[in-house]
C-alpha cells in the first residue's frame, strides 16, 4: 500500500447559501477507488462521477459522512451503476443522543434536508477502517450537525465532511443537530496532529488545528452572547437570534435560530439555563 494514494475532486451542481458551491465528492485511490459522499441525486452529477473512472479503475467502495440530501442521495444509483456497497454510520436519524432522542416528538420537524429513505449495505462504527489496494481510510464519528455524521482519515488528512468547513461554521439543528455532542466532537479533532481537512463544501483546510480551535471559540462566544442576554431577563428564540445574529441576511435567520436552541438546549442540560413551560422552541428562558 502507498502512503499517499490519488485524491480526486468533483463538484456536485448544487450551489445554494447553504452548500455554499456545491457539495465536494472526493475519489480516493489509483485503481479501486472509495467515493467519499457521492452527493445529491443528480443524474449529471452521476454522470460525472461515472465518467472519472478512467481504464483499469473501478469503484469498490462508497462512503457517506451523513444523511442528509446534499452528501448521501445519490448513493443508492452509484451503488446500482457500479456494483459497490455502500458504508456510513446509519440512517439519517440513527445516533441521535438519548435527549435528542426523548426531544425529537416533542419538536416540529425541521428535518428538511433529511435523507429519510438512506440506508447504508454497511454500518460503519467509531475507529473502523476501510481498505483498498492503496489507501487505508479510519472512520471517526463525531455526532453534532447530524447524530451518525462520520469523519474518514487518510493518514494525517481527514474527510470532514460537515464538520469542519472552511468557508462555514455547521448547522446545529435539533433534533438531529446536538451542540454538546458537536463540541465534544470538536475537541476529539483538536487532539490529533491533522495536515489538511477536505470538506464536504467549499475549499481545503489548510490549518487544520487552527481552525478547530477557532471553530470551539465562536462557539463559546455564542454562548457567552446567550448568557449576557439573559441576564437582563428572559428572552425567547427570536428576541436572542436578533440580538445575536444581527448582520446576516434575513433568509439564514431560520438557520440562525436553531443553532440558538441547540445552544440553549446543551446550556439546559448543564442547568445553566431553565425553559418555562418545557424545552421547546417557543418557551421563554431564564438564566438560573
Amino acid at each position: 500500500m502507498t502512503s499517499d494514494p490519488p485524491i480526486r475532486h468533483l463538484l456536485a451542481p448544487n450551489p445554494s447559501p447553504l452548500t455554499g458551491s456545491g457539495t465536494n465528492t472526493w475519489l480516493v485511490g489509483a485503481t479501486n477507488l472509495a467515493v467519499i459522499d457521492p452527493g445529491p441525486d443528480d443524474p449529471a452529477h452521476l454522470a460525472a462521477i461515472l465518467h472519472a473512472v478512467g481504464p483499469g479503475q473501478r469503484i469498490g467502495h462508497i462512503l457517506v459522512t451523513h444523511a442528509h440530501l446534499d452528501h448521501s442521495a445519490l448513493a443508492r444509483r452509484l451503488s446500482d451503476a457500479t456494483g459497490a456497497a455502500i458504508h456510513a454510520f446509519g440512517g439519517a436519524t440513527d445516533g441521535r443522543s438519548p435527549m435528542m432522542t426523548a426531544l425529537a416528538p416533542t419538536l416540529p420537524d425541521q428535518g428538511e434536508g433529511l435523507d429519510r429513505a438512506f440506508a447504508p449495505d454497511h454500518r460503519v462504527v467509531d475507529g473502523q477502517n476501510l481498505h483498498g489496494p492503496d489507501w487505508s481510510l479510519a472512520a471517526l464519528h463525531t455526532p453534532g450537525h447530524l447524530g451518525g455524521h462520520l469523519c474518514f482519515a487518510l493518514g494525517d488528512t481527514l474527510f470532514s465532511g460537515d464538520h469542519v468547513m472552511g468557508w462555514s461554521t455547521s448547522i446545529v439543528s435539533p433534533p438531529d443537530g446536538d451542540m454538546g455532542a458537536y463540541m465534544a466532537s470538536l475537541a476529539q479533532l483538536e487532539d490529533s496532529p491533522w495536515q489538511r481537512f477536505l470538506p464536504g463544501h467549499g475549499a481545503a483546510v489548510d490549518h487544520p488545528t487552527e481552525r478547530v480551535r477557532d471553530l470551539i471559540a465562536h462557539r463559546l462566544q455564542r454562548e457567552r452572547q446567550i448568557l449576557e442576554a439573559l441576564e437582563t431577563g428572559p428572552a425567547r428564540i427570536p428576541q436572542l437570534t436578533a440580538r445575536i445574529y444581527h448582520d446576516i441576511p434575513f433568509h439564514l435567520v431560520p438557520a440562525a435560530a436553531r443553532n440558538v436552541f441547540a445552544h440553549l438546549i446543551d446550556l439546559a442540560s448543564r442547568s445553566e439555563i431553565t425553559a418555562t413551560p418545557s424545552l421547546l422552541p417557543d418557551a421563554e428562558f431564564s438564566r438560573l
